[in-house]
């Protein structure tokens, strides 16, 4: 088997593993559609993201790309969300607990439970890595400690 047919099987696996938790190109149109007006309305989350998503549209569409790639392997996202994050001057472990309770909460209202807590480990996974990159970032040297991550 040659590399890029590896790839390629490894890529399918993984759809066909999250599609037999119920988990599709709809699931992730449905929770960033449904997690995004959360967030809009958030009191923590919204005016962070109103001061820097200057237009819904293409950011949902990048939104889709972003969880397909990270779903599927789809390979479909090209952007730099570390990059995006690091410059965000006050984001605190805080804002990131309430991203995730949004994001759990709207994965409750759309899967099973088995599609919730795949899609949240991998969220999580991302919290913490935007979480440590900001910290670094910041000066706080090697990095967080297991008591700063979510």
């Amino acid at each position: 088997m040659t590399a890029t047919q590896h790839a390629t099987a490894a890529r399918d696996a993984k759809r066909r593993h999250a599609e037999a938790l119920g988990i599709d190109e709809a699931f992730v149109a449905r929770m960033i559609e449904r997690f995004y007006a959360k967030v809009r309305q958030d009191d923590v989350l919204g005016p962070i993201f109103a001061a820097h998503v200057a237009d819904w549209t293409p950011h949902l569409v990048q939104m889709n790309h972003f969880w397909r790639s990270v779903l599927f392997s789809s390979g479909e996202f090209a952007g730099n969300p570390m990059l995006k994050h690091v410059v965000i001057p006050d984001l605190s472990r805080a804002d990131f607990a309430r991203w995730l309770t949004l994001f759990e909460e709207t994965l409750g209202e759309i899967g099973t439970d088995a599609a919730r807590d795949h899609v949240i480990e991998r969220a999580r996974n991302i919290a913490n890595s935007l979480l440590s990159a900001a910290i670094v970032h910041r000066g706080g040297g090697l990095g967080p400690s297991k008591a700063d991550m979510l």
